[in-house]
Order: C-alpha cells, then sequence, then structure tokens
C-alpha cells in the first residue's frame, strides 16, 4: 500500500542520572565521592534513501524511541549514551511540527535530528569544592524530547506525467523506463505515484506517474488532491490527452483548471503535451484532433503511440531540452541586518515569571533544564537549585509576585514548595 502523508510519535533518549557515590578501598577510611555521569540519551534522526519509495512502514510504527542513557557508574564511571536510531524515508519527504517545517529531505542521504536526546545528569564527584568536599547530591538525567510530526512525500521527479484515468500515462512509463507500474484498461488504475528513469542521449531523466485527475479532483472528487502535492516537486509536466476522446481540448483545460485550482504556481511549470494512443485512430482523425488543440492555442503537442513506439524519440529529446531549461531552484539570500534582534526566545539564559492558578510558574530554557536536572527528593539539591534561583535573581522577582513560604512553584515541568 502507499502511504504518502502519516503522523508519527517521537521520543528521544532520556538521559542517564548522575550517580551519589564514594570511594571505598581498603585502607581508604574516607574516600571522596566519586559518583560518575549519566550518559546521553539518544537521538533521532531520519535519513533520505532512493530505495525506499512509500511511507507504509509508519502505518504500523508510528512511534520512534530512542535508547536511554544509562546510569553514572562508581568510580567517576560515566554511563554509556544512548543508541542513536536512525530511521530511512524516501527521497522527497517533508516533516512538519504543525505547520513549520522541521525537514525537508530532497536529496539522497541527507540527514535531519528530529528529536534530540536528553543530556546526562552529573555525578556527586562533579560538585566537589573547597567549600563542598563530600556531596551528596547527584543530577537526574533530562527528558529527551517527545514530539508528534507529520511526514508527507512529494515525488522529485524533472518530469511528471498528468492526466486523466487511462489516458495512457502508466504505459508510456513502462515503455521509455524500467518502471512496472499496474496497467489495465480501466480508470484509477494507478493508485500511487511511478518513477521511471529514462535515459535520453545519455542523460537520466526521473518521469514521475502521477494518479489520473478528473473535474473537480482538487475539491476531492474522485481520488482527491491528495497525489497532487507530488506534483509540486516536478521540474516539468507532461499532459497526456487521450486522442480517443470525444473533446480533446476539454481534456486539457479540465488537467490545467484542476492545477490552477490546487496550486498557481504548479500550473505554470513548463509543460510539453502528448497525444497518446495515436496506433487507434487513422491519419484524418488525428489530424483534425491536432487541428483542434491548436486553435485552441495549445502549443508543443506531439503525437505518440507507446504501444506501437511512434514519436517517442521525439518527444523525449524535447522533454531533456525542457528539462535543461528550467534552472535548479535556488534559495533567495535574505538580507541580514547589520544589528541583531534578540528575542526571549533566542536567549537561553532569559527566564520570566507568571502566577498561574495560584502558583508561581518560572519560565526559561536554562533555568528549566536546572529544575528539570533537580531531584527535589534530595534537600541538597533543592538547596543548590535554591542558590541558582536567587544568584539570576529570580528570588526577587517572585517576592515581587507575593510568594510566601509554603506556596508552589513551577519550573521545568518540577513543582516545589517555596
Amino acid at each position: 500500500m502507499f502511504v504518502d502523508a502519516v503522523d508519527v510519535r517521537v521520543r528521544a533518549g532520556k538521559g542517564g542520572d548522575g550517580v551519589t557515590s564514594f570511594r571505598r578501598e581498603k585502607y581508604v577510611a574516607k574516600g571522596g565521592p566519586d559518583g560518575g555521569d549519566g550518559g546521553k540519551g539518544g537521538d533521532v534522526v531520519v535519513r533520505a534513501e532512493t530505495n525506499t519509495h512509500t511511507l507504509s512502514g509508519f502505518r504500523h510504527e508510528k512511534t520512534l524511541s530512542a535508547e536511554n542513557g544509562e546510569a553514572g557508574k562508581t568510580n567517576r564511571g560515566r554511563g554509556k549514551s544512548g543508541e542513536d536510531l536512525e530511521v530511512n524515508v524516501p527521497v522527497g519527504t517533508i516533516i512538519y511540527e504543525g505547520d513549520s517545517v522541521v525537514a525537508d529531505l530532497d536529496e539522497p542521504g541527507q540527514t535531519a535530528l528530529i528529536g534530540k536526546g536528553g543530556g546526562g545528569g552529573f555525578g556527586n564527584a562533579h560538585f566537589t569544592s573547597s567549600t563542598r568536599q563530600a556531596p551528596r547530591m547527584a543530577e537526574l538525567g533530562e527528558s529527551g524530547e517527545e514530539k508528534t510530526l507529520r511526514f508527507e512525500l512529494k515525488t522529485v521527479a524533472d518530469i511528471g506525467l498528468v492526466g486523466l484515468p487511462n489516458a495512457g500515462k502508466s504505459t508510456l512509463l513502462s515503455v521509455i523506463s524500467n518502471a512496472k507500474p499496474a496497467i489495465a484498461d480501466y480508470a484509477f488504475t494507478t493508485l500511487e505515484p511511478n518513477l521511471g528513469v529514462v535515459d535520453v542521449g545519455g542523460t537520466a531523466l526521473v518521469f514521475a506517474d502521477i494518479p489520473g485527475l478528473i473535474s473537480g479532483a482538487s475539491g476531492g472528487k474522485g481520488l482527491g488532491d491528495g497525489f497532487l502535492r507530488h506534483i509540486e516537486r516536478t521540474k516539468t509536466l507532461l499532459y497526456l490527452i487521450d486522442s480517443l476522446s470525444e473533446d480533446v481540448v476539454s481534456d486539457y483545460r479540465t488537467l490545467r483548471q484542476e492545477l490552477s485550482s490546487y496550486a498557481i504556481d504548479v500550473a505554470s511549470k513548463p509543460h510539453l503535451v502528448a497525444l497518446t494512443r495515436i496506433d487507434a485512430i487513422d491519419e484524418e482523425t488525428l489530424a483534425a484532433q491536432m487541428e483542434l488543440l491548436g486553435e485552441a492555442g495549445v502549443e508543443n503537442v506531439y503525437p505518440v503511440s507507446s504501444v506501437a513506439r511512434k514519436g517517442l524519440d521525439a518527444l523525449l529529446r524535447q522533454a531533456l531540452e525542457l528539462s535543461r531549461s528550467v534552472p535548479e531552484a535556488q534559495e533567495e539570500e535574505g538580507e541580514t541586518d547589520d544589528i541583531p534582534t534578540i528575542t526571549l526566545g533566542d536567549d537561553p539564559d532569559a527566564w520570566w515569571v507568571e502566577q498561574i492558578s495560584g502558583q508561581y510558574v518560572v519560565h526559561g530554557e536554562k533555568i528549566g533544564r536546572f529544575a528539570e536536572r533537580t531531584d527535589f527528593s534530595n534537600q541538597e539539591a533543592v538547596q543548590r537549585f535554591r542558590d541558582i534561583l536567587r544568584k539570576k535573581g529570580i528570588d526577587r522577582e517572585l517576592e515581587r509576585f507575593g510568594v510566601e513560604r509554603g506556596d508552589t512553584i513551577v519550573a521545568g515541568g518540577k513543582t516545589f514548595q517555596w
């Protein structure tokens, strides 16, 4: 089954907890702290590969989980980091978080980090100092990123074959390439995009057979507009019109209208027109159909027969020339301001306080991470966190908000009493 859009839950690995331990050896009465740090949690990474063509593998495995880091060890031993999870996706996969694009994988071998593993907590050996020689606290490991992402596949090709159902797209692709699409004499034989590589004068062109469109497809009729997204990634288009049609001009206009309704820039892509199945009509009928298209202003029309292999060489040569005429997409270089603008979201040290439902919530990336790593069941660790609040001036801000002893403070998803 072809799947070109799927929601996936991503869970990066949790960092390992730091350890509280002290050196214990014969003849060493009071060994110092030697608790090691926890290992980092594994990341979730996606890689674009050419040997996979659908997202169907995610229909049954919709949660991608990386390995957790191991806890620290005695004798300052560091816990083992969790193994990263690397997942292959087809070239052309776009990954969204809400409406934001997380990754656009349009080249083979391209990778993207979609879930960052949590950092490991420090062991008590990390906290030794001249004034704290025997710390009895260690940090907890950070949680890995957890989010729901949407994977969408948009086929990447040089030329997209577009036509009404049963216009001969699959037959053409099977003749000019090594692709083996389903072919039958009924509408909607093609239920998923097929790719074929065609050698034209020593140059490889990638053709994509897009499932047939009907009038109203952009509004959900027939197979709907789900497959129209694949046309967005093709450089050029080849419209296929069945020469046996009773109204070839209407067929052409229907295709143009559906593409325009879906996206104006899709309909404006450079294109050629192939009048197919000419082996099934006589010369007089062919001339009449060509004349009708010409009178309607349809240009670059090539009569072809895939079965009889007529007119294919001329069509492919022109397709290559058209593809070469389209420049590669280039990212626009935006102007850079001389003075950068820094917002609260850009500065990890930034923080702010607000009162919500009787609780005092401390926001901020760095202070949130400190809170998450704090073991609030350990009084020494709690005191360290209070010292951090004091050094950052957060305690004064809480007092300005009117915090009193016993009130609930929330930071980094953790709660504790003031």
